[in-house]
């Protein structure tokens, strides 16, 4: 008996504390700073070193290059895909990348839909993805007249 009211105590605690729903789309809920969405890639950083590829647990990474054009020895990407069917977001990706050319985003709420076909990202979307999150583009800094910062 005394387990019951124990039990019963509790729910009523929980019962007479304010809510804590939130209304999906008019508020978004607080992203803590370590939350993997959604990755971004930056297709000028990338060096075709294939590491992304052989860390990803689930290979849904495809990524081809081509000769340079200046320079034969180096490659330049051609395309660069993720099936976010398969993909876990382990963040491995982002890992072993040298040249920090993709990064997770907090970017989360185009990940469900009703059909397969928009769960394939090629590298147009994956460039476009503006939502950044936690991390910054540096941009640059505007000089006056006598070279003093803005």
């Amino acid at each position: 008996m005394f387990n019951f009211l124990k039990g019963f105590g509790i729910t009523l605690k929980y019962f007479v504390k304010p809510k804590v729903t939130i209304q999906y789309p008019e508020q978004k809920p607080d992203i803590p700073d370590r939350f993997r969405g959604i990755q971004r890639f930056f297709p000028d950083k990338c060096i075709v070193c294939n590491l992304c590829v052989t860390a990803c647990p689930t290979d849904v990474i495809t990524l081809t290059g081509k000769p340079s054009p200046e320079n034969p020895k180096k490659k330049v990407i051609d395309t660069y895909n993720i099936d976010f069917q398969g993909c876990i977001l382990c963040d491995f990706c982002t890992e072993v990348c040298p040249t920090e050319a993709i990064v997770m985003t907090t970017k989360y709420d185009n990940l469900s839909d009703y059909t397969r076909d928009p769960m394939f990202k090629d590298i147009e979307w994956l460039t476009n993805n503006e939502v950044y999150g936690n991390y910054t583009i540096e941009e640059p800094v505007e000089e006056t007249e006598r070279g003093e910062e803005k």
